[in-house]
């Protein structure tokens, strides 16, 4: 069934700035959608830090909370429900159980319900900076750029945190499996953006939900040329626990393969080389668990 999402205005709360009025004023630019599961403690941060970002860049913005059910669900209405009532353009899409799961589809039904002509996809958990949104979107917003990723690996970008040295080798190894796809130097990134019309492109080829790198998947089914990286820092997960799973190792291989016979008809090549990776990737995650790394 079709997700209703609770739409709220910029009528209640608190008296605007005469720059936030002068945002309000102007026509929705850009829907940043948040998909969360069990992230709660992470909203209200968000919520607060994007607004003042888009604000401050006089870009008007929605934010769409896309959840699925999990045991801080109930939380998670109450931060929307609260900030809403404080005047956040936002909104909740929230998704039931039996009404689907995964990230990749939870992200989709969030521009399904974007009000705006511009979508932009980051994490709830802050390790993806509110602040960086409007530097993210501007390529797509100025007609720059098909896709806009928020990179790690160009100049100005980097993580600021300490990473092991399997952590940075698993994430430098799967990054370079991805981008003859792609055409960015940080293809696994979950920090992007695109059009709506950029997105009617990868819906008719068939946008596929199984793989977790929905941003990777979008820029191939999209066939995006103009592919724009914006530096970011990515930063340490404040609150909740990483959903990163050895599933989602394996699955992550095979959404390459997919994609790779997709874009380059290499069925011959690829389908040994997925079963090669696939067996490499069980091993990096049993590593992973091993070490107690997320």
């Amino acid at each position: 069934p079709a997700l209703q999402p609770i739409r709220v205005g910029w009528g209640g709360g608190r008296r605007g700035t005469t720059r936030e009025l002068h945002t309000m004023g102007q026509q929705l630019e850009l829907s940043v959608v948040v998909p969360a599961f069990d992230e709660a403690p992470n909203i209200e941060p968000l919520t607060r830090r994007l607004f003042a970002a888009t604000r401050k860049a006089c870009v008007r913005a929605e934010l769409i909370v896309a959840d699925d059910e999990s045991p801080g669900s109930a939380a998670t209405a109450a931060a929307v429900a609260a900030l809403a009532a404080e005047g956040f353009e936002v909104q909740l899409l929230a998704r039931k159980r039996g009404e689907g799961r995964g990230l990749a589809s939870a992200v989709l039904n969030g521009f399904g319900a974007a009000a705006a002509p511009v979508v932009l996809c980051m994490d709830a958990d802050l390790q993806h900076e509110p602040e960086a949104v409007p530097a993210v979107a501007r390529p797509v917003l100025d007609g720059d750029a098909d896709f806009a990723v928020g990179s790690r690996n160009v100049g100005g970008g980097g993580v600021g945190f300490e990473w092991s040295l399997l952590r940075r080798a698993i994430s430098h190894g799967a990054t370079l499996l991805a981008v003859p796809l792609s055409g960015s130097s940080d293809p696994m990134s979950g920090f992007f953006c695109l059009s709506k019309e950029t997105l009617a492109r990868g819906a008719a080829a068939g946008i596929k939900t199984k793989g977790f790198k929905i941003g990777l998947e979008l820029m191939v089914r999209c066939r995006c040329t103009r592919v724009r990286d914006v530096p970011i820092t990515f930063r340490d997960r404040l609150a909740g626990e990483s959903k990163l799973t050895m599933r989602q190792n394996i699955e992550y291989v095979l959404q390459l393969a997919d994609l790779y016979v997709f874009k380059f008809g290499l069925l011959p090549l690829v389908l040994p080389l997925a079963a090669a990776l696939a067996a490499l990737a069980l091993a990096l995650a049993l590593a992973v668990r091993a070490m107690g790394l997320h």
